[in-house]
């Protein structure tokens, strides 16, 4: 019978559990001494451990797949723990997005450059390039609704149509997307590989899409087009959702593609003054819950 290996006692496997203190107990102090009230309670506790995990995965040797097996064997059983952990993270990237102002900027983008009178197409496209990258149908229907509201009164367009256009844009994007919860649970259960879905699921909804487009384009007409308005809008903060979608279809481990979005997004965010390093690991936190 083999013998089991020993581990040799070593200070680096205390490093993770350092930094979580170091991240969770320093925010806190500084905090203190800035003189806001609950200090402690500011900086969310999962975020400062998820600080500590990813420092264990720079620490120990192996590609990132092996990496994160060995992580999710410590929590329990593979296939559970890892729908639960890219649930996470993709709850985390979609709510650091329309934090920092990716959703406004996409949207803006879409209505700038679509003519008034195919706007419902233009809305049920944005919708569906949001869900597909963030990998939540209801989280892009909260996020787009309200606009799509005002882009019908504004347009004249179909108040019902156009909220129809963005369910549907919503739902094609949650069954395309590599992050979404179905797409998750289904490949890990059945053994296959997520871009493998994702083509399958391309070739069975592009058919249906296509159609609805020609529909939209016959019957979606505002009964008043309005002149091309202008929206504000920043290009920067699209491209963490091309990120995320290019890379995802890629085949790229899809915590590393996630974990890379969150931070894309938080550095962007950051950098026009849309996020502070609180806000951005709230709007993780947020995304979490």
């Amino acid at each position: 019978m083999r013998k089991e290996e020993k581990v040799k006692p070593s200070f680096k496997a205390l490093i993770p559990f350092l930094v979580f203190i170091a991240v969770y107990l320093g925010s806190g102090i500084i905090l203190q001494a800035q003189g806001v009230e609950m200090a402690f309670y500011q900086f969310p506790a999962p975020v400062a451990v998820s600080c500590g995990v990813l420092a264990a995965f720079f620490l120990i040797k192996g590609s990132i797949d092996e990496k994160f097996d060995i992580f999710v064997k410590g929590c329990g059983n593979s296939n559970i723990i890892i729908m639960c952990v890219i649930y996470l993270l993709a709850g985390a990237f979609a709510s650091v997005c329309q934090q920092m102002g990716g959703v406004d900027s996409t949207v803006n983008l879409g209505l700038t450059y679509i003519p008034s009178q195919f706007i419902v197409i233009g809305i049920f496209l944005i919708s569906g390039f949001i869900s597909t990258a963030t990998g939540t149908s209801v989280g892009c229907i909260a996020a787009i609704g309200p606009i799509a509201v005002a882009v019908a009164e504004k347009t004249g367009a179909s108040l019902p149509l156009v909220m129809a256009c963005v369910l549907g844009g919503a739902m094609l994007g949650d069954n395309l997307s590599i992050i979404s919860d179905t797409t998750i649970a289904s490949t890990r259960t059945q053994g296959c590989d997520m871009k493998d879905k994702f083509r399958i699921n391309f070739y069975l909804s592009l058919v249906p899409a296509i159609i609805t487009i020609i529909l939209l384009f016959v019957f979606g007409k505002p009964e008043v087009p309005t002149t091309i308005q202008a929206y504000d809008f920043n290009l920067v903060k699209v491209l963490p959702y091309l990120f995320v979608l290019v890379l995802a279809v890629a085949g790229m481990n899809v915590f590393l593609v996630l974990t890379g979005g969150i931070f894309l997004a938080g550095a962007i965010g950051m950098y026009y003054g849309d996020l502070t390093i609180l806000t951005f690991v709230k709007s993780i936190y947020t995304g979490f819950t």
